[in-house]
């Protein structure tokens, strides 16, 4: 299974590199994982409804380059539906059983992600209504990846 994070924006804290990094390794075992960085858009902090859709259309449109045709992809909202671990485990089991080993989550930046992004994905997955830094999603998503693959396995991590 390939299984790959599209996301806006560098990742600078220290301490969230190390976190991914850890799961990274971990995952090699059971998939081929990547994470792939787009460049956020350089805005001012006062935005007007139209300048917050044209930062999220041109973000939008650096995701949806790194999508290939055939990978099922993964749309982090909060408008999405919430999954427990073990749903969400079936999920990558259901998916790598029935032809879809080619797995992508987009984790927009911090305007969220434009609707030709959203029209892409087959499936909007959420963490709850918390509102998150998009850097720390990527840990979260990380481990959350890593905990499904060692619960289709059995393992006792999840306990």
């Amino acid at each position: 299974m390939n299984i790959k994070i599209v996301c806006v924006g560098k990742l600078k804290e220290k301490y969230l590199k190390q976190g991914i990094a850890e799961y990274s390794k971990r995952l090699s075992k059971f998939c081929k994982f990547e994470i792939i960085e787009v460049p956020d858009e350089k805005a001012p902090e006062k935005l007007s409804p139209a300048e917050m859709e044209a930062v999220k259309q041109k973000e939008g449109e650096r995701i949806l380059h790194k999508i290939k045709d055939k990978e099922y992809v993964y749309a982090l909202a909060i408008e999405g539906k919430e999954r427990s671990s073990e749903e969400f485990a079936a999920e990558l089991e259901k998916l790598g059983t029935y032809g879809h080993s080619d797995v992508t989550f987009v984790i927009g930046g911090s305007l969220g992600l434009s609707p030709v992004v959203l029209k892409r994905t087959q499936t909007k997955i959420s963490f709850g209504r918390f509102t998150l830094p998009h850097q720390l999603m990527r840990l979260v998503l990380t481990e959350q990846i890593y905990r499904g693959f060692m619960i289709n396995n059995g393992s006792p991590y999840h306990k």
